[in-house]
């Protein structure tokens, strides 16, 4: 799956063209890599995102098209920063 669609189906972000925009911008590496908003992503990848001086990271658990509000979350977990 791109890397701006997981985001926004996962809500980390709300909506796709703020995914896509932060993504290009270099805000987000996977696996400790800056990636661009069509790099695919796949279960065990580590996101880590910069906004600010704030830094969350996240390991892909599962992958789906769609998701409902209630199990977008389990499509991820929370590391510490």
């Amino acid at each position: 799956m791109r890397l701006d669609k997981f985001l926004k189906v996962s809500r980390i972000i709300k909506r796709r063209t703020v995914a896509n925009e932060a993504c290009a911008a270099g805000r987000v590496s996977v696996n400790g890599k800056p990636a661009k908003p069509g790099a695919e992503v796949k279960v065990g990848d580590v996101l880590e995102m910069r906004f600010g001086e704030r830094v969350s990271r996240f390991e892909i658990v599962s992958i789906s098209e769609h998701a409902a509000k209630a199990d977008a979350a389990d499509m991820y977990r929370a590391l510490p920063s």
